[in-house]
């Protein structure tokens, strides 16, 4: 019961001011997607929610939100629970949400979430109270994001003590959000003049209730406050002189008069209670130890005393938000024996009953480590299937020397750094484990002992890794096979899904020496390649054929590749599964077997079992859309950019990098110069922020690429040079080959302006090596047999040296419409369509000749 209150609407507190107003306005909710009630505490937005929401025609999902809500996991946990309240069905298929990877791809995720939604038949309201709680960035971006595409069927109602963390204007500019404030909650006069006659029995004259309204600002529970204050006043008049100041010193001073007029036996209670979220008799009972506690909660309400009962038996009740507050402070402050002591006896009850996640959080509250730990160690089996976020917090939340006997929870909490990228505090972290472990050699079962630390070197060979360090992982990796000779049983976890890896999408992207990582793949493809079930191997054959296919060793990166898709155990790793048969793609494009590259792409998406099947096919479908520009097929890649939900005006982040690459490429394929350049520009930004070295090659080519096709294609070479210079040393060759003949082009045109300037910064060697490349990989037609001209020859010559037509015309000393006579002729001998294939053509006559 304690856990479903957070879902129960609030019911009634016997009779209620009517407010016809209030309630019309939230009525207006249900012709928009969001309605914000936003007010400081005590205006009284629980109230009017819940008695609305009672009322209201639709079905209607309560999320009574706490502190320990501000986490993906924990939110949206709330949410499904709230929402099988009334649909006991909802979500089933969509439980991956409360994973942490989620967290890392929001549009994936809501959007999963969305179409869950389409199940629901009718109005539905979602009704999120104390929202202000809510700090976590990736929650707050995926309410954002939810709002933008919430079907018309939905309405989403927020009550928040602040304003909202994400911006609004969007929805305010189409009319989508109803905005409830401070000045729609107040009490009008006239409400109040009802509020203290007729539920308070308090005769006041209306003066002395327009004095109170003038000090309180219509503030509702100042106002109640003021009742319970009034009735035990000897001279109402002279305390009704007494209120002044703002809010907070009015709540003050109220909590105080009327916390200082219960008797010591009330105050205890209050005291000692306050350390709870939500109470019933029999808790209260072991916290206080007094027998009588559900009289006194009992007493509590009739005496209207901020107490506020979660169910239709009141059974189940919590304090006011202010009230809760004011208790808190005092106790911890003034009372620090009794607030430990409240905590200590909360979490034996909770952990009696079998409540064990409350039983954690009072433990830890009250720094009883031994005991947080104890029960954690109990339940972690269970929780890390589910609700791994919450044994993230815990166990970021204790301190270290309280689990030094832990060993799994030493390995969980080095695991968080490597996901958190937090790599030299993880190796630190690591290390100092690793000097514990070793101490336990003779204390536990070496079974056991074996698996702890092929288990740690497991992780420090990842660590390693990332600091580019390759010895030193290769060492880790090399004791990880002694121990573990089937493998760590960490590189099995979250197999099935997508997320939650680099970042950035390029299997190099984390490289910077490429013939060290060579030598370092190949190492551990031998060592686990003829293994039968180890799809760790997946990422060395990944790596591997990524940099086959850079350097252009086509047939060694399909040998690498295909051993890699026919291995069963690989499937079972989503990430490595998919970027092996993306780099599969490029290969057979790069080959020449273009409806092989797309139609590959198309079956991929089908070979894997993942809840992140919508991310997996966004990523997909932006590769065919790369690949349809290659092979001239525009007009799909446009429908592509149309049907993505993606916009050059977004937010980019390294997530969705490779997507937001072809993005810039389509849109400049559509002649939207200035808006490529838009999205380029914020690319670049986080390429640079990440110092990815790779990312930033890449993104110098593709600046090159969008600029030719500008209105000043000369101003294309200068980040080309950028590129080559920065590619030279590590040997890239598919990054510019891969990109057609546009990039020949320009490649030649830089090797002519060298030749014709000494320009003594240009890579011209890399150039012609590259362009070697060109024609070496082309799968040429057969030449004419019907011979060149010896002018033809001559402007031929000058065409193989990458020489323009006005150039050509020069050097001869003829006009260019002769040159381009000659070359018309040329093509037809050479049996090619275009100036660029004829350079192709001409290295080949000159191999041959």
């Amino acid at each position: 019961m304690i856990r479903s209150t957070k879902y129960l609407i609030p019911p009634a507190r016997g009779a209620l001011v009517t407010r016809p107003q209030l309630t019309r306005k939230l009525e207006e909710g249900m012709e928009t997607k969001l309605t914000l009630l936003s007010a400081q505490a005590g205006y009284g937005k629980t109230t009017a929610l819940s008695e609305w929401a009672r009322q209201c025609r639709a079905s209607v999902a309560w999320v009574s939100l706490d502190k320990y809500d501000n986490d993906w996991g924990a939110f949206w946990s709330c949410v499904l629970a709230s929402i099988r309240e009334r649909l006991p069905l909802f979500g089933e298929s969509i439980e991956f949400l409360l994973e942490q990877e989620s967290a890392a791809s929001i549009d994936f995720a809501v959007s999963a979430f969305l179409n869950e939604l389409s199940s629901i038949r009718g109005d539905f309201v979602l009704i999120l109270d104390d929202y202000h709680v809510i700090e976590n960035t990736f929650v707050n971006e995926s309410i954002r994001y939810m709002l933008e595409h919430l079907p018309p069927y939905f309405h989403l109602y927020i009550a928040s003590r602040t304003e909202l963390s994400f911006p609004t204007t969007r929805l305010l500019a189409k009319g989508e959000i109803n905005v409830i404030r401070i000045e729609d909650m107040r009490f009008e006069l006239g409400e109040g003049v009802v509020f203290f006659r007729e539920m308070t029995n308090l005769s006041l004259t209306k003066r002395q209730i327009s004095t109170l309204f003038e000090q309180t600002e219509g503030w509702v529970s100042g106002l109640q406050l003021a009742a319970i204050t009034l009735k035990r006043s000897g001279n109402i008049a002279d305390t009704i002189r007494q209120f002044s100041g703002r809010q907070r010193q009015i709540s003050d001073y109220l909590l105080e008069e009327v916390f200082g007029h219960l008797s010591e036996s009330s105050q205890q209670f209050l005291l000692a209670t306050s350390v709870l979220s939500r109470m019933n008799g029999e808790l209260c009972a072991a916290v206080t130890g007094k027998a009588d506690s559900q009289v006194q909660l009992e007493r509590l309400e009739q005496l209207n005393l901020f107490i506020i009962p979660l169910d239709e038996q009141r059974d189940w009740f919590r304090y006011h938000h202010l009230l809760s507050e004011f208790l808190q402070q005092l106790c911890a402050r003034d009372y620090p024996e009794l607030w430990r002591l409240s905590h200590h006896r909360a979490a034996a009850w909770h952990e009696n009953e079998e409540l064990y996640e409350e039983a954690v959080e009072h433990y830890i509250r009250t720094e009883q480590a031994e005991d947080a730990v104890r029960i954690i160690d109990r339940i972690m089996p269970e929780l890390l299937q589910s609700k791994s976020h919450v044994v993230r917090r815990w166990i970021n939340g204790l301190p270290e020397s309280s689990f030094e006997h832990k060993p799994m929870f030493q390995l969980y909490r080095i695991s968080q750094f490597l996901m958190n990228r937090d790599w030299e505090q993880g190796l630190r972290k690591a290390e100092q484990a690793e000097r514990r472990f070793e101490a336990m050699e003779a204390s536990i079962p070496e079974p056991e002992w074996k698996q702890l630390m092929g288990n740690l070197y497991y992780l420090n060979a990842l660590f390693f890794r990332m600091q580019q360090n390759m010895p030193r992982a290769l060492h880790y990796f090399e004791l990880l096979e002694h121990y573990l000779p089937e493998g760590s049983s960490l590189q099995k976890a979250s197999t099935k899904r997508y997320l939650g890896h680099e970042g950035f999408g390029d299997p190099l992207s984390l490289t910077v020496d490429l013939h060290e990582m060579e030598q370092f793949q190949l190492k551990l493809i031998t060592m686990w390649g003829k293994k039968p079930n180890y799809p760790f191997v997946g990422y060395a054959y990944l790596s591997y054929s990524s940099l086959m296919h850079e350097w252009n060793r086509l047939d060694e990166a399909e040998s690498c590749i295909g051993q890699a898709l026919s291995r069963k155990d690989l499937r079972a790793n989503v990430w490595t599964w998919i970027h092996l048969g993306l780099v599969s793609s490029r290969l057979k494009q790069a080959l020449g077997r273009e409806e092989e590259a797309i139609d590959s792409l198309t079956y991929l998406v089908s070979s894997v079992d993942s809840p992140d099947q919508p991310v997996i096919w966004k990523r997909i479908k932006a590769e065919q859309a790369r690949l349809y520009l290659l092979q001239g097929q525009r007009q799909k890649a446009y429908d592509w950019l149309e049907q993505s939900g993606m916009s050059h005006s977004d937010e980019v982040s390294a997530g969705y990098f490779e997507e937001y690459l072809v993005m810039v490429r389509v849109i400049a394929g559509n002649g939207r110069i200035k808006d490529a350049l838009q999205l380029f520009e914020k690319l670049e930004r986080l390429a640079d922020k990440e110092s990815r070295l790779r990312e930033q090659i890449r993104l110098k080519i593709l600046h090159s690429m969008v600029l030719r096709q500008s209105e000043e294609p000369q101003a294309a070479l200068a980040p080309l040079v950028i590129a080559l210079r920065l590619s030279e040393p590590l040997g890239y060759i598919r990054s510019y080959l891969d990109e057609g003949p546009q990039m020949v082009e320009m490649l030649a045109e830089l090797l002519n302006q060298q030749q014709k300037t000494a320009l003594t910064l240009l890579p011209s060697n890399y150039i012609r090596l590259l362009l070697d490349a060109v024609s070496s990989n082309l799968s040429p037609k057969s030449l004419s047999n019907e011979a060149l001209t010896e002018k033809e020859e001559k402007v031929f010559e000058l065409l193989a040296e990458g020489f323009i037509y006005k150039e050509i015309a020069d050097q001869l000393n003829v006009t260019q419409d002769t040159v381009k006579f000659h070359l018309k002729n040329i093509y037809r001998k050479l049996r090619v369509n275009n100036r660029i294939e004829a350079i192709m053509r001409a290295k080949e006559y000159r191999k041959r000749v």
